[in-house]
């Protein structure tokens, strides 16, 4: 009780949150947005006041605008990190320099961006979940602190009552039980802040293609009815959780870009991202053999795969595991392929290229799975609905881009359907001998019907 009395009792009274801006109209906008949240607003108009601020008084969290004369925000940030590692470092910038977020990330470690004009719900969430998040992380080193304190007094009672060993056994045994609990939850808090950033990770993408929790959710069920060890479920969990950490210095255009248009206009920084990724998380201990695998989770089982080429079994077994659970989840979001697809069109592309791109043995296994227990994507977004041409209605507007079996395009998203437009496709259809799945958006009224014709190539 000592320990955890003392660990509370150096914490101050409420958190503070220091804004770092050259601009006083910035600075007053921010602490008029956050004058009402449960912490201190502190502010500074230059990177050097702010350091003279840290000197002075503890402040759990740093908000600093990227461009400032003199030091500017990445610079600042690193000192903080240096200095105080434990602040959480938030870069504000109202410019899309991709050189100040690697420099920002890389030297200053920040653990979030913020683009300018910024969006104020959004803003006031991400510094309360990573004031909770540092409210977590403090109690599990308090944890673990008290557990090792624990361990100590348990060793020394053993060097000093060995001959009342026997009398004792029971108790101690009991004492055992309650420290492995103590260390699964422990593991436990450490998978749900894990889990935590991921979900922050994601809110950079429109909701039809946030795929980290479908991937966590897949990556957790598989390593269950596959009976994996206990080591490999908390890797291939945590690695789902933070596979595309790599993309996080990505701009606004390149999210939004499927991995087929990418490689075919951007191929050195999608390639790049696993690396990247790995790199980001190498300071993190407890999950080194994760980061492993969120390197390598783009490596073909052909050996046409990046950073490495490696093929075959050189890769390894979680890493193949994975680049199965992201595919068959990125092709139902539009980030693998420019088309969307179904679920059971994603299955029947992950069977055609196994052997290629993916392990043969583990397509075998998995795919069966994902038949029998895997949901359609498309089932968990109320707004859309996959429907055949048969099923379509005039004024209904499509969701996605409409593709042919050939792979022509043949309508654009956000095409009004028509009757005559029906008619066209149905006749397709016959010709290639075909049947078209439509995505089409629910929850708009129905639009008076457009009689364009299908895009022809």
């Amino acid at each position: 009780m000592s320990a955890a009395t003392d660990s509370t009792q150096l914490e101050p009274p409420t958190p503070r949150v220091l804004l770092v801006d050259d601009e006083v109209g910035i600075l007053n906008s921010l602490r008029r947005l956050l004058r009402h949240e449960e912490f201190e607003v502190l502010t500074a108009e230059s990177a050097e006041a702010a350091l003279e601020i840290l000197e002075e008084k503890p402040v759990e969290l740093i908000i600093s605008d990227a461009r400032m004369p003199g030091m500017d925000g990445a610079t600042l940030l690193a000192k903080v990190w240096e200095k105080w590692p434990k602040t959480i470092r938030i870069l504000l910038t109202g410019f899309a320099d991709l050189n100040t977020t690697v420099k920002a990330i890389n030297a200053g470690r920040i653990h979030r961006y913020i683009s300018k004009p910024w969006d104020d719900d959004d803003l006031k969430e991400t510094v309360r979940q990573w004031l909770q998040f540092q409210t977590a992380d403090r109690e599990r080193q308090r944890l673990e602190k008290l557990t090792e304190q624990q361990n100590a007094e348990l060793q020394k009672l053993n060097d000093q009552l060995e001959a009342r060993v026997k009398a004792r056994t029971s108790e101690l045994e009991q004492t055992a039980d309650m420290l492995d609990l103590a260390y699964i939850e422990l593991k436990r808090s450490y998978e749900t802040c894990v889990e935590v950033f991921s979900t922050l990770l994601t809110q950079r993408y429109p909701l039809t293609k946030q795929t980290n929790k479908a991937v966590i959710s897949l990556a957790r069920h598989i390593a269950e009815n596959f009976k994996m060890g206990e080591l490999e479920r908390e890797q291939l969990v945590m690695a789902a959780a933070l596979y595309n950490v790599g993309k996080v210095s990505w701009n606004d255009t390149q999210i939004h870009k499927s991995a087929e248009v990418m490689l075919k206009t951007e191929r050195p920084a999608y390639q790049k991202y696993p690396t990247q990724g790995e790199q980001l998380l190498m300071a993190l201990e407890p999950i080194q053999e994760a980061t492993r695998l969120i390197g390598l989770h783009q490596e073909r089982w052909d050996g046409s795969g990046f950073p490495n080429g490696w093929q075959h079994e050189v890769i390894p077994p979680m890493a193949r595991v994975l680049k199965i659970i992201v595919d068959f989840v990125e092709l139902q979001c539009g980030l693998l392929l420019e088309r969307v697809l179904s679920r059971d069109e994603a299955l029947v592309f992950l069977r055609k290229y196994a052997g290629r791109w993916y392990d043969p043995g583990w397509i075998d296994r998995i795919v069966p799975y994902l038949e029998r227990e895997a949901p359609d994507l498309l089932e968990l977004n109320p707004n859309l609905r996959a429907l055949t041409t048969a099923q379509v209605k005039p004024g209904m507007e499509l969701a996605h881009n409409l593709h042919a079996a050939s792979g022509i395009l043949l309508l654009n998203r956000g095409k009004i359907l028509s009757q005559p437009l029906i008619e066209k496709l149905a006749a397709y259809e016959t010709s290639e001998k075909a049947r078209y799945t439509l995505f089409v958006k629910i929850n708009e009224p129905i639009k008076e019907a457009n009689h364009g014709q299908p895009a022809a190539h």
